[in-house]
């Protein structure tokens, strides 16, 4: 990938899904089901929705063994995403199967013990970050799942003393894993969780947060999100983008008023991914209009803002509108535009 143009890098794990195919025969007894293999993970979504955008993004993942890996990086590769981040590992890929009971209501399964994801070190971290990264995002289950969150954090906080890149932090908590016995086998707890969190948080510039995180986060917070969402932006974000499924958006920002933009109406299929598109689309817009330090950030007055919170809004929606995590292109966007 060129240096000569600002990089979106993007890191966290892969993860293949496994779907149940309710059309399928199950077999004479009922116990073969079958299952369709969809690719996922927050980073994966992320970099693919960027890549889609037109956006030089870098996918930063530990690609484990297996026969589903090359899918994965094929997923990647085909929207675009530079695969110079791939880090080869002799750990297996990290598996969630999905179940549907009786009542229709969802059953998951997760894999992921001693899985690649979770064993970054600082090696691996300084050989794979291009230098032309502009903004380095980072969150879900691997930025607070040891042994290499803490080789995610140190990372980050060199990067913002560099001052090289505006860091996004997006904590994507999945709380069958960061708590529970599958979070106690991972390490996880709780409040290990909250540490591992509050240390990237305390050096982000971006961070996209949905309500159902705040409330496993901070479940004491009570219901006023506005409040939350102010309250967050001074914790040291420059932004803070707080989702709310179909509801108003809310975009804090230190010492300015509280700002809601309505999400545009679309027909849902599913919320697969949405979360994962708009970081994307805000990232692209950010990058379009040069707003690559967290000095340019803080000065983007709020009329340049909400047209690219509003197109990332977009993005989201658009992707609601299809089976599981498939984003936009940007010639898809544009036509939504008008």
């Amino acid at each position: 990938m060129s240096t000569e143009s600002p990089v979106l890098s993007v890191l966290g794990e892969l993860v293949v899904d496994l779907l149940p195919d309710p059309t399928a025969d199950a077999g004479p007894e009922g116990t073969a089901p079958r299952y369709v293999a969809r690719p996922g993970g927050n980073a994966l979504n992320v970099a693919v929705a960027a890549g889609r955008l037109g956006v030089a993004v870098r996918l930063l993942a530990r690609l484990g063994t297996g026969p589903l890996a090359p899918a994965l990086r094929r997923h990647a590769e085909l929207s675009g995403v530079d695969p110079g981040g791939f880090v080869a590992a002799d750990e297996p890929v990290s598996l969630a199967v999905v179940g549907l009971g009786a009542d229709g209501s969802p059953d998951y399964g997760f894999h992921v013990l001693g899985a690649a994801d979770w064993q970054w070190t600082d090696e691996e971290l300084a050989a794979v970050l291009p230098e032309g990264t502009a903004i380095l995002h980072v969150g879900s289950i691997s930025s607070w799942t040891p042994p290499g969150c803490d080789a995610i954090a140190r990372l980050v906080e060199r990067v913002a003393a560099e001052d090289r890149a505006l860091i996004s932090v997006d904590p994507n908590v999945r709380p069958m894993l960061a708590d529970g016995p599958v979070g106690t086998a991972l390490g996880n707890s709780r409040a290990e969780v909250r540490a591992r969190l509050d240390r990237l948080l305390a050096r982000a510039d971006v961070v996209k947060v949905s309500a159902e995180d705040l409330h496993w986060l901070e479940p004491d917070a009570g219901d006023d999100l506005d409040a939350t969402a102010l309250r967050w932006a001074d914790r040291g974000a420059a932004l803070v983008v707080l989702t709310d499924g179909g509801a108003p958006l809310r975009i804090a920002r230190p010492g300015r008023a509280l700002l809601h933009r309505e999400p545009p109406p679309v027909d849902v299929v599913d919320t697969v991914g949405a979360g994962d598109s708009l970081a994307a689309g805000l990232f692209a817009g950010l990058l379009a209009a040069g707003v690559t330090t967290r000095t340019a950030l803080q000065e983007l007055p709020d009329e340049r803002l909400l047209p690219i919170v509003d197109d990332a809004a977009l993005v989201a929606a658009l992707n609601c509108t299809r089976v599981g995590a498939d984003p936009p292109t940007r010639d898809e966007l544009a036509a939504a535009r008008r």
